[in-house]
């Protein structure tokens, strides 16, 4: 009787390490989004990463980290049930920056096994208006 106590006790311990954990998964339509060429004069832009948890339990966002102090990132603080979406929405301030082309990304942390993933926002952001361009200057005859 005492061996096959033991022996249900360690099959039972063994079937309950094999049960796999159930984790979310978070699933972005996009990982970047580029603004393209805009001018200094209109500096701020907007832009919003669709995602979906594609995971078998609920995904919690517990931070998102940017790595600027010109974007602004918001997004939910609920949790994100199974095959339901949610947004990030991400806001980018060039004022007072110098112009060139840029490259942010954007750190997501969750519940999800692969706790951290990036997206990005890139853009070109010139000196001049992007619709009125500068004439190049008659020469001197």
């Amino acid at each position: 009787m005492k061996t096959k106590f033991i022996l249900f006790l360690a099959l039972f311990t063994l079937a309950l390490g094999v049960q796999a954990k159930k984790y979310p998964e978070i699933k972005f339509e996009k990982t970047i989004v580029d603004f393209g060429k805009f001018s200094m004069d209109d500096a701020i832009r907007k832009c919003t990463f669709k995602f979906t948890n594609t995971g078998d339990a609920k995904l919690v966002i517990t931070a998102v980290h940017v790595s600027c102090g010109c974007t602004v990132a918001d997004y939910p603080k609920d949790f994100i049930a199974p095959g339901a979406s949610g947004e990030i929405t991400v806001t980018y301030d060039g004022s007072n920056k110098m112009p060139g082309r840029f490259r942010r990304n954007i750190q997501v942390f969750t519940n999800c096994k692969e706790d951290m993933v990036r997206i990005f926002i890139q853009g070109d952001m010139t000196d001049v208006p992007v619709t009125k361009k500068a004439k190049p200057a008659k020469a001197k005859e």
